[in-house]
């Protein structure tokens, strides 16, 4: 589940945590916000930001014989 939260702080500061959400992506979920909001401080990523998404894939190898009956 992708969850934003936010703490504004008295001071005007804004926190913004970002979970759920696998890569960089989160960086384009959030530019908008980021754009109103102001000034970017600081960015820390977590763990999900250097995960990679899990990709499946199959190889599929026929063998066909063919005969001369």
């Amino acid at each position: 589940m992708e969850t934003l939260e936010f703490i504004i702080y008295p001071d005007g500061r804004v926190k913004e945590t970002v979970t759920g959400i696998v890569g960089s992506s989160c960086q384009e979920v959030t530019a908008a916000l980021e754009k109103q909001l102001g000034v970017v401080v600081d960015q820390q990523q977590t763990s999900d930001y250097y995960a990679q998404n899990k990709v499946q894939s199959a190889t599929v190898v026929a063998q066909s014989s063919y005969s001369d009956w």
